[in-house]
């Protein structure tokens, strides 16, 4: 292989070009769209800002220019199916809904109308947004990014998100922002990838580059652990809260084809840390170590990634409360005599 055409393969964190510009409803809110390196402007002063938003909407934007982009969409149209079924759940239907970080909209072609009357689809990327697919449901299309929702209080009934939220450097900030946009007895349905995500990938590099360069530098993007979502959507100020994991596998012939495809999914490292290249001495022992360690017996190396599902609601005064503390009836040391047989025979 070429180191041009290695280069080209392997700059899963490289930078991508940007794209033209193109007609669409521009909603942006905050003191800046694309926040200084070193703080996030979502989050408030001094926070640390992990991710260069403007290098994922490059990436997101090169690829939805890709002429056979659709073959990258597996993940996540298998994603929003799953956000789709979870809404499919609540028995209700949803005037007005929003979509955050919506792509070529994967939940919204899993909805009917009877569900979702209306829906308002946002992303970073003009070029996504122009390659919505077409839905039953009435949809309009806005241009905002997901840390900086440009939308009034109490104005959705619903509010999804899939693959998206993992970008998000203060994601505190943006829980709260969401539960701000939400009408009261509103629910947030949302699914983000999480800190088990491709462990494969990440343990092969790391591996690979100890052994080659004396030390690695981080490859795989840093991902939310599921033990810190509940805390997180509670100090947002939902409640009725439900959290659940998905691990969804991949195989792939090898390690090129794993980093090419997150490339093409617009899902290649964008942290402020990262390396933009990798040497090919490093990729030849990584796609060596990940055969060795995690290959299957057909030569083809899995790619796990952890999906983690969120369920909040907005308070309302007519969901149901939790009973005081203390006002129970029955007493736990009861329970121990449920499974004991009653002796109903009298002599």
């Amino acid at each position: 292989m070429s180191s041009a055409v290695c280069r080209r393969l392997l700059r899963a964190a490289g930078s991508c070009p940007a794209a033209s510009p193109a007609p669409c409803c521009r909603l942006r809110a905050g003191p800046g769209f694309e926040p200084r390196r070193g703080l996030s402007a979502a989050g408030g002063r001094g926070t640390v800002n992990v991710f260069d938003r403007g290098m994922k909407m490059r990436q997101k934007n090169w690829a939805a220019s890709l002429q056979d982009g659709h073959q990258y969409d597996y993940l996540r149209d298998e994603v929003g199916s799953r956000v789709a079924d979870r809404v499919y759940d609540i028995a209700r239907t949803f005037p007005l809904a929003l979509d955050i970080g919506s792509g070529k909209s994967h939940i919204a072609e899993h909805l009917s109308k009877d569900v979702v009357e209306r829906l308002v689809l946002t992303d970073v990327s003009e070029k996504i947004l122009r390659q919505t697919r077409r839905s039953e449901i009435p949809t309009h299309h806005v241009l905002a990014d997901e840390e900086f929702l440009p939308f009034k209080e109490n104005t959705f009934d619903l509010v999804v998100s899939s693959m998206s939220l993992h970008w998000i450097n203060d994601l505190p900030g943006a829980l709260r922002q969401i539960h701000h946009v939400l009408k009261p007895d509103g629910v947030f349905i949302g699914a983000m990838a999480g800190g088990e995500t491709l462990y494969e990938l990440r343990c092969s590099l790391q591996l690979a580059e100890t052994e080659r360069e004396g030390g690695f530098s981080p490859h795989v993007s840093p991902y939310t652990a599921v033990t810190d979502l509940g805390n997180l959507l509670g100090r947002a100020g939902f409640s009725m809260l439900t959290v659940d994991i998905d691990d969804i596998q991949v195989h792939y012939p090898g390690i090129i084809e794993v980093m090419t495809d997150l490339q093409g999914m617009g899902e290649s490292n964008c942290a402020w840390n990262r390396r933009s290249l990798l040497h090919r001495d490093t990729i030849l022992a990584a796609a060596a170590i990940y055969k060795e360690m995690y290959g299957s017996e057909d030569g083809s190396v899995p790619a796990t990634f952890e999906i983690l599902y969120m369920i909040g609601w907005k308070p309302h005064e007519s969901q149901a409360k939790p009973a005081k503390r203390g006002s129970g009836s029955v007493s736990f040391e009861d329970l121990s005599k449920i499974s004991q047989p009653t002796n109903t025979n009298k002599s």
